[in-house]
Formats: C-alpha cells, sequence, structure tokens
C-alpha cells in the first residue's frame, strides 16, 4: 500500500482509493463532501453539521474531544482524518492501532491549502482539490488590496472571555483582513474585564462559534467598550480551514467595508 505523509510529518500507509472515511472535524468534513466523497464517508463528529442536507445520514462518532470507540470501531474504516488540535492525543493514538489516521496541523492559509492538497491525494481527488485550492487563493489575493488598518480583539469564549491570540488560524485571518491582532499572547489566552479595557480595542469582534455571541451581548460590550465598534462576526468563516475557505475572501470584503469611518463606533454586523 503507498504511503502518505500528514502533517504532523508521520508517514500513512492506507489503500489507494480508501472507501470508508471516518473524519474527526467539521471543517474536513465538508472538505470531503465538496471533493465529491458523499459516498465514501461512513462516520463524522456531532459538530459536523456541514453541508446540512447530507451529513445527517451519515453515522455519528462523539465529539471532537470525545469520540465513540465501539461506533468507530464497528464502521470499520480505511481511513480516519484528524488534526492535532481538534481531537485528543490519547484517543487517537490509539485509533492508531487499527487504522490508516491521517492528521492535520493547520495555523495559517498556507497549512489549510496545504491540507486540502494531501486530502486530495490521498482520497484520489487530487485534480479537484487543486482547482479548489486555485480558487481559494484567487479570493484571498483580491482581499489584499482592501485592509481595515484597525486594531482588534477576537472573542470566542465568554465566562472566562477568550480571546484568539497568535500562533491561531484565526489570528492568520484577522491579519489577512488588515486587523492588528492586540491579544499577542499564543493560542486562546483568558482575558479579564479589565485587560480588555485596557487593550482598548478600535473594534470587537464576537464570533458565533464556539460561544454563540447574540445581539445582547453587543449591548453589554458596549458599556465596557464605549469606543470601539463591536461586531458579530460568523466564526465558520474566520476558523474553518477547509472547503469554507472559498467563502471567507468574500465575507471578509464585505466586513471590512462596512466598518464605520474615522473610528466612529457602531454595532452593524
Amino acid at each position: 500500500m503507498p504511503l502518505f505523509v500528514d502533517q504532523m510529518n508521520r508517514n500513512v500507509e492506507m489503500p489507494d482509493r480508501p472507501k470508508r472515511i471516518i473524519s474527526l472535524v467539521p471543517s474536513q468534513t465538508e472538505l470531503l463532501f465538496d471533493l465529491g466523497l458523499a459516498d465514501r464517508v461512513v462516520g463524522i463528529t456531532k459538530f459536523c453539521i456541514h453541508p446540512a442536507d447530507q451529513v445527517k445520514r451519515v453515522s455519528k462518532v462523539g465529539g471532537t474531544k470525545q469520540l465513540n470507540m465501539e461506533e468507530i470501531h464497528s464502521l470499520k474504516p480505511d481511513l480516519i482524518i484528524a488534526n492535532k488540535e481538534e481531537n485528543e492525543q490519547s484517543q487517537v493514538e490509539d485509533l492508531m492501532q487499527y487504522y490508516p489516521v491521517w492528521i492535520s496541523d493547520i495555523h495559517d492559509l498556507d497549512t489549510a491549502l496545504e491540507m486540502i492538497e494531501r486530502v486530495g491525494q490521498i482520497t484520489d481527488t487530487a485534480e479537484k482539490a487543486v482547482q479548489m485550492v486555485n480558487n481559494i487563493r484567487s479570493g484571498f489575493d483580491a482581499l489584499a488590496g482592501l485592509q481595515a488598518n484597525l486594531s482588534c480583539v477576537y472573542l470566542i469564549w465568554k465566562n472566562p472571555y477568550m480571546a484568539a491570540g497568535s500562533g491561531t488560524f484565526i489570528n492568520d485571518m484577522l491579519q489577512r483582513c488588515g486587523f492588528k491582532n492586540l491579544v499577542t499572547e499564543s493560542r486562546y489566552p483568558q482575558l479579564t474585564d479589565d485587560a480588555l479595557k485596557d487593550l482598548n480595542p478600535e473594534i470587537l469582534l464576537l464570533s458565533s462559534e464556539p460561544y454563540p455571541f447574540a445581539e445582547k451581548h453587543v449591548t453589554e460590550f458596549k458599556a465596557m467598550l464605549p469606543n470601539a465598534q463591536i461586531k458579530l462576526v460568523d466564526g465558520e468563516l474566520f476558523s474553518w480551514y477547509g472547503s469554507r475557505l472559498l467563502h471567507s475572501p468574500g465575507y471578509f470584503n464585505t466586513l471590512i467595508e462596512n466598518l464605520s469611518p474615522n473610528n466612529e463606533a457602531d454595532t452593524q454586523n
């Protein structure tokens, strides 16, 4: 059987054309469907919600960090696609004893596009994957001419507040939009009310996931940061690193165009 290298630089031996694929990551599940592999995806997590009309029929193997190992074994996969950050290392290592496990490691657009191309190679959909990568690159190339030029904080959680910091895929998306991320700590640090006030961002971005920020939270933050623009944003388009990236540049373009001029604070989203 051929060897393929995953993004952890592991050699993974697998069939030429895997026919029973389990995906343990929502964004990569959507990618598999968009590569035309619906008939070969036999297992996904309960958080894999796209494409909505197709994932309903697929067996669920638990959550990304709490896998149902018995269900996975019952599905007899010949390929499992996982992610370094989103899945628990111990569970993934257990699965490696029985099945080919290909692991992604994503921290910016380049590694995301590399993942898409490699998934295309291991699933015998390389041509479609390359075309997808080219389309995503074109979208981001066009975005480069439109920059927000505002300092920002991007919140992913409440109680406690957690923000996207350096070394994250979200941070790379922010930079590509021209935002200056004021949270320079790595990964997803916690922020107190005082810390958020001290950062004093020109714009506060409230993600729709994993915490579902809503309009009521805009009012709360407006009282805390009266001079900031407060925006509700689509977290999938900032954090999903599969085929959803096809839609991210257009969304970012609209977001930037709708920012208030001269740093006028508002709550438009």
